[in-house]
Order: structure tokens, then sequence, then C-alpha cells
């Protein structure tokens, strides 16, 4: 590997069109990994202060967006394995 930042040799091998989609999809997992946290504290905190039925609310969001990042994190790994060689097109033109 050369020695600027680790990984920097794959970043290299992306083609600009891979390289928006890995951003993209970081953001996703991102964004979904934030929405999971807060709704599972807003779960934990509800078992004190809410009623059953809200805590079951609670309970469901939870759910929903725990598969929700889940999924996002088959993506992201479906996108690693189909580029674990680069872009084809860039690897071409190496």
């Amino acid at each position: 590997m050369t020695g600027g930042r680790p990984g920097a040799q794959a970043l290299e091998v992306l083609s600009r069109r891979a390289l928006l989609e890995l951003g993209a999809l970081q953001k996703s997992l991102d964004e979904l990994r934030a929405q999971r946290n807060a709704a599972l504290r807003r779960f934990l905190v509800s078992r004190y202060a809410a009623t059953a039925i809200a805590q079951r609310e609670f309970w469901l969001e939870f759910a929903w967006l725990n598969q929700e990042y889940r999924a996002a994190v088959r993506r992201l790994a479906r996108f690693c394995r189909q580029y674990r060689e680069g872009s084809p097109r860039t690897l071409r033109r190496a």
C-alpha cells in the first residue's frame, strides 16, 4: 500500500459513479443508525413513563427502523462484494 491514508488505494480504483453510490449508501446507513438509536432510547425511556400501549408503539417503531438499518447494511455489504476488485472500467485503464 502507498503512503497516504489507509484505503486510499481502494478509492483510486472505484469509478466516480461507484464512489457516489458508496457515499449515498454510507449516508443512508448513518441516518438510519441515528434514527434507530433514537427510537431505542425512546423505547427504553417509555418503560418508566408510558402506558403499555405506548410502549408497544415505541417497540414497533424501533423494530421497523432496525429492519431498515439492517437492510442498509446488507446493501452496503452487497456493494462491497460487487466492487471488491474495483470498478471494471477503472481497472482497465490501469
